[in-house]
């Protein structure tokens, strides 16, 4: 028992790790983006991304066995949504603080349980639809649609989050349907690299040296965070990890003020506490159905 708790421990912190590693990672790419074109620091990403996946998929199994999945179209339309949703919320960067953009990319889990519903057919208790207004009601208050302290640009974030919402619902359709982690994987590398190049080479300058290095970090730090994550889950379950996701609102809020001198203001707070708390009740509820 008391090694089983160990073991657990250490996935949290190595979730906490990359929770740190992901907001740290948002800092320096809100850095980048304010010069560079948001396509080619995609397109710089997700070359090494997907150089990563080919050589991890390599020592685990073959490519070509990694490629055969049982829902092809799916892991196609899984890896645009997840490339969309990196894209916009790159974009969110430009023009929203770290704290503002994370706190409405958190309504994503929310977002989800309400595609989950019609798009898999899964029956979703009162409690939790619920939950999901009171959520909705949170990322209005940080909105604040109709008043002068409203930004177009928060709907960016919001968007974002809707694609992540889209790309949680289709991996459970994939992964249910027997795609496993290689799979998953090294579609959303190769199809996001593909798309990232049609779309990056276009706007594509050559960046100066600060920017190379900057590029490089971020590149860095996006397989770190993914290799955090793949520890974190040999060491605890995804039910346990999920609530210390949240962390990464904690950590974006800290480094915002650290870096660019952001602090959110209370109505953000607000309704970011707001949306935190839903989101916790819904996993609580799935834990206790389970």
């Amino acid at each position: 028992m008391e090694a089983e708790r160990t073991l657990v421990g250490k996935g949290v912190l190595l979730c906490l790790a990359a929770m740190l590693v992901f907001a740290s990672q948002d800092a320096v790419t809100k850095i980048l983006v304010q010069d560079m074109s948001v396509a080619q620091v995609v397109l710089v990403r997700y070359w090494v991304f997907a150089l990563f996946a080919i050589i991890w998929v390599s020592r685990h199994s073959t490519v070509r066995h990694a490629l055969r999945s049982v829902r092809p179209k799916l892991q196609v339309l899984r890896s645009l949504l997840s490339i969309a949703e990196i894209a916009i919320f790159n974009l969110a960067l430009r023009y929203l603080g770290l704290a503002e953009a994370h706190s409405l990319m958190a309504v994503f889990p929310l977002m989800a349980i309400a595609l989950a519903a019609p798009i898999l057919g899964e029956r979703v208790s009162l409690k939790c639809w619920l939950a999901v207004c009171v959520g909705f009601i949170g990322t209005l208050i940080i909105l604040r649609p109709g008043l002068e302290v409203f930004k177009s640009e928060s709907l960016i974030p919001l968007t974002a989050a809707l694609c992540f919402a889209g790309y949680h619902v289709v991996t459970r359709q994939v992964s249910s349907a027997g795609d496993g982690f290689n799979t998953n994987i090294l579609y959303m590398a190769l199809v996001g690299c593909v798309c990232a190049t049609v779309f990056g080479v276009t706007v594509w300058r050559e960046p100066s040296m600060q920017e190379w290095i900057l590029l490089a970090v971020i590149s860095i730090m996006s397989v770190a965070a993914q290799l955090l994550l793949v520890k974190a889950l040999e060491y605890a379950p995804a039910s346990i990890l999920q609530p210390f996701n949240y962390s990464l609102l904690v950590f974006a809020t800290i480094i915002g003020f650290l870096v660019f001198r952001e602090l959110p203001d209370r109505w953000t707070i607000v309704g970011a506490g707001i949306v935190i708390a839903s989101g916790l009740y819904v996993i609580y509820l799935q834990r206790a159905r389970e």
